[in-house]
């Protein structure tokens, strides 16, 4: 589902956790937060598509983790803190998301703190001044929502097929 309010000529693969080859033909950008069960959803659905496009040579994946005020999302600007801006990202967003259900209940930053550290074992990373990149260029762009998923000049959000969005990238 296209959201054509979005002004793509203002996103960018500067900012944000990048994997695989920036040369690769294709570039998938994904505006996500880590609290977002829709974030979560398109994750589970689609990483091992998007990692075997990757190991194809034929995908350049940036993931924006994007901190939202939404008082629903707000506890995955605290999980932010902990991913680091290169390729073990994935698999400490897997973790986050795997747990989402037990710390996406806790009712301060202080318990996700402690649930990041205590639970997962996660170093709080230095990427605050990527995040707050992040929202400025969410800003320019019009992006409000997460999932926010663009390939070139197409948006759209995580209800897309995988046939459709394996078609995005031919």
């Amino acid at each position: 589902m296209p959201m054509t309010q979005i002004d793509t000529s203002k996103v960018n693969t500067t900012n944000g956790i990048k994997i695989g080859q920036k040369e690769a033909p294709n570039t998938l950008i994904e505006f996500v937060n880590l609290r977002c069960p829709y974030c979560r959803q398109w994750w589970n659905e689609k990483l091992d598509l998007i990692t075997d496009e990757v190991s194809k040579n034929n995908l350049h994946y940036v993931i924006k983790l994007f901190n939202k005020t939404s008082p629903s999302l707000i506890l995955g600007n605290v999980m932010h803190q902990y991913v680091p801006m290169d390729e073990r990202a994935l698999e400490i967003i897997t973790k986050i998301y795997d747990t989402q259900n037990e710390w996406g209940g806790l009712s301060s930053s202080e318990e996700v703190t402690r649930f990041a550290e205590e639970t997962l074992g996660l170093v709080k990373q230095s990427n605050d001044v990527a995040l707050d990149s992040i929202v400025k260029e969410a800003e320019q762009a019009s992006i409000r929502f997460v999932p926010t998923l663009i390939v070139g000049d197409i948006n759209f959000d995580q209800k897309i097929s995988n046939n459709d969005f394996l078609a995005l990238f031919n």
